[in-house]
């Protein structure tokens, strides 16, 4: 199997530009591809995740990537999928989480002599002149096509900016860049990526003649795998000191049935043809598969000795109830106590274990919730400082631990 129709195989590739040309410089080695990412956060999550073990799968094969990190369009901010407009981030932000970005991709990526390289977009996008870009490449674009286009269609409901609306250009401008001066000739990017990418496309065609050699792949359910970092906890980071090897161990043993397979398929490096021989697992062999596959990605992501320390621990918690020292926790101060006590729906809050105070009712009043094995059945339960003092011991569902705790 060429490695492209494994990235079929493994339901990675949504859509192309030039199919033919696209299998040749993939499976020949000589694809010099891009994937920008926009430095929005000190650390990736695992919405990352799916790009990141792209890019490793296709350097494993002789291609070689170019990681874009946006320290330019991070001024911009890309309204895709956003229904209003991301926070502006200080020039010194956006360069601490480029360096950060960097550093956590060393784990997935080769950057040594021969290999990856990292590139900033601020390196260029903030020299350009605009009376010169407008004419150069504001030329090259349809604003008819551009409002068109599915990225910008849920900010137009609410407004969507000047400041905004440029974010197609800026991106197109960087694959015309990459192309120009790095020999990139492939980008990728989540479906919900392909009105910009395209653009990009068509810029390079448009201003170096319709025989540039540019193509366009779109990631299947990218979109999806950024939905993937975000949890009614937060998010599920990719840094350990954000989110522990345990915490990042026990969301992949938590994902659903339905999508443990497709998770294995897309996200891990185990051979097809083991993960077919599981398309039939039931029950508690589904549960198997949950553990391969947290313990897979722990591995690539915080190493083998992290991901076993967490088996361990999560195996030792499930069967036995009382080894909780690699338990998530959550420290509470003597000022968010009143008169000695905490109500059971602040506290919720207070350890991220729900969004809002209605999921808090929900999940008492149907029977979700214990503190130290006993259920909670009573919305105004009050935990007392004494029993902080010692440490309780919260149960959300089945599957979802951890501890709360006053410092003596």
């Amino acid at each position: 199997m060429t490695i492209y129709d494994e990235l079929v195989a493994r339901g990675l590739i949504a859509q192309v530009t030039d199919e033919a040309e696209v299998k040749e410089l993939i499976n020949t080695g000589k694809a010099t591809f891009y994937i920008g990412f926009d430095p929005t956060a000190d650390s990736l999550h695992v919405g990352h995740f799916m790009a990141l073990c792209l890019m490793k799968r296709l350097q494993m094969a002789g291609n070689k990537p170019v990681v874009l990190l946006g320290g330019g369009t991070g001024y911009v901010g890309d309204p895709s999928g956003r229904t209003d407009m991301r926070t502006m981030m200080t020039p010194e932000t956006i360069n601490h989480n480029c360096e950060c970005f960097k550093h956590q991709m060393e784990r997935f990526i080769d950057f040594g002599e021969g290999g990856a390289i990292a590139v900033n977009n601020a390196d260029w996008l903030l020299k350009l002149n605009y009376m010169e870009l407008l004419r150069d490449v504001g030329a090259c674009f349809s604003v008819n096509n551009m409002l068109r286009a599915e990225c910008y269609k849920q900010r137009m409901e609410k407004g969507l900016t000047f400041l905004e609306f440029n974010y197609m250009v800026m991106q197109s401008y960087d694959f015309y860049h990459l192309f120009k001066n790095y020999n990139c000739n492939m980008q990728f990017g989540g479906d919900d990526q392909w009105s910009n990418m395209l653009g990009g496309t068509n810029l390079i065609r448009r201003k170096l003649g319709k025989d540039a050699y540019a193509m366009t792949i779109t990631l299947l359910l990218n979109s999806e795998g950024k939905k993937m970092g975000k949890t009614a906890n937060g998010a599920v980071w990719l840094d350990p000191n954000k989110t522990s090897p345990f915490e990042f161990y026990q969301y992949w043993r938590n994902v659903g049935d339905n999508d443990v397979l497709r998770c294995i398929r897309m996200l891990t490096f185990i051979p097809l043809e083991e993960i077919d021989a599981m398309s039939n697992w039931e029950g508690s062999e589904l549960n198997k598969a949950k553990d391969i596959l947290a313990y897979e990605l722990t591995s690539l992501v915080h190493g083998k000795e992290e991901a076993d320390k967490a088996r361990q621990a999560s195996q030792a918690l499930f069967a036995s109830g009382t080894d909780d020292s690699h338990m998530p926790s959550t420290e509470i101060s003597m000022d968010q106590l009143t008169d000695g006590q905490i109500p059971i729906m602040d506290l919720l809050l207070a350890c991220n274990l729900v969004a809002s105070k209605s999921e808090a009712r929900r999940l008492i009043t149907q029977g979700g919730l214990s503190i130290d094995g006993e259920r909670v059945s009573i919305i105004d339960y009050m935990v007392t400082k004494e029993q902080l003092e010692e440490s309780i011991r919260i149960k959300k569902g089945k599957k979802v631990f951890h501890k709360a705790f006053i410092a003596k």
